[in-house]
């Protein structure tokens, strides 16, 4: 099969389409046929030799999530049958005709949605539901926090956070991307080169926060944060070592959290994506949500692919189409 291969680390340019073998699917696993493949930070950090791959996921084809449709399936799978259509949550290999992966990571794509919207599901979804509602237990009336909210993760965090029925803020680096954010559903929108979010919001306002940036954020979410508020990591991309008041901490009962979802069990995924399926699945539907794809690419376009995924300079997500 077709797949794109990191020859090296480094930038776009070290991204190559390659003939490698076809994945055999075994046990739990199913054999999906590549329809839309989903592009994510993530893919980034790992073509630069920053987020080795998993034990068992492909270490030199990168790629968190597909859609397509089962062309085989192992010996005991009890979910799915040859010819159904999925998404799925991979702890790699997505830039690729062909993937294996255990059915209890896959999601039957929501009806209305073409293979190129659902690919550009699993990673952010699985991500903000297990970070905003399991870990930041957000729900109904809360104030919501999201940096970076143009992206894929702030995309999906926006809308479900006002599906959920919060208050949304985000953060942005543009009057475009703030736009874009308003018609997703964010109340505040701060453009953080022209403010301090923290003195647009305020002290003790926000309920729960997710944030990827990191650095000198940190301080500043503790600040807006509420008693017994919750913040959650996925990223820092501003930095990781930062300073903590543990006073501050303890005299507002902050709950601090952080995960990477990538090396979670298949069991722990599966389990969220049970979940997805009974909350979040349901309101997934055309009019409703917006899967917001920016540019769809070829397979052997991966180097101009990643150049724009690099820059930043776009909103919602980018999709590979086979």
């Amino acid at each position: 099969m077709k797949a794109v291969v990191i020859t090296k680390f480094g930038g776009p340019e070290v991204l190559k389409i390659k003939e490698v073998d076809t994945p055999t699917c075994t046990g739990h696993q199913v054999l999906i046929a590549v329809k839309a493949a989903g592009m994510n930070r993530p893919d980034v950090f790992q073509r630069k030799g920053n987020y080795a791959a998993p034990e068992g996921a492909p270490a030199d084809i990168p790629g968190l999530e597909v859609a397509g449709e089962i062309v085989s399936i192992g010996e005991l799978v009890d979910e799915w049958k040859i010819g159904d259509q999925v998404c799925a949550l991979l702890s790699g290999g997505g830039y690729a005709e062909y993937v294996a992966v255990d059915q209890g990571q896959c999601l039957l794509i929501p009806k209305g949605l073409t293979y190129e919207e659902a690919a550009a599901l699993p990673e952010t979804l699985f991500t903000v539901y297990h970070n905003v509602f399991q870990r930041g237990a957000l729900k109904y009336g809360n104030s919501f926090l999201v940096h970076g909210g143009s992206g894929g993760i702030g995309s999906m965090a926006i809308q479900l956070a006002k599906l959920a029925g919060a208050k949304v803020y985000t953060t942005v680096g543009s009057g475009d991307k703030a736009a874009y954010c308003k018609e997703l559903g964010a109340s505040v929108i701060i453009n953080y080169k022209e403010q301090d979010f923290r003195e647009i919001i305020g002290d003790n306002k926000i309920d729960v926060i997710l944030d990827s940036i990191g650095g000198d954020y940190f301080a500043k979410n503790l600040e807006v944060l509420k008693p017994d508020g919750h913040l959650i990591y996925i990223n820092a991309m501003k930095g990781a070592k930062v300073e903590l008041n543990l006073f501050k901490l303890m005299q507002k009962r902050i709950y601090l959290s952080g995960s990477l979802l990538r090396s979670r069990s298949i069991l722990f995924k599966k389990n969220v994506r049970d979940d997805i399926n009974k909350q979040i699945l349901p309101l997934i539907k055309p009019g409703v949500f917006k899967a917001n794809i920016y540019k769809t690419f070829q397979l052997e376009e991966a180097s101009a692919a990643h150049a724009l995924l690099d820059s930043g300079d776009f909103t919602g997500k980018l999709v590979f189409v086979l």
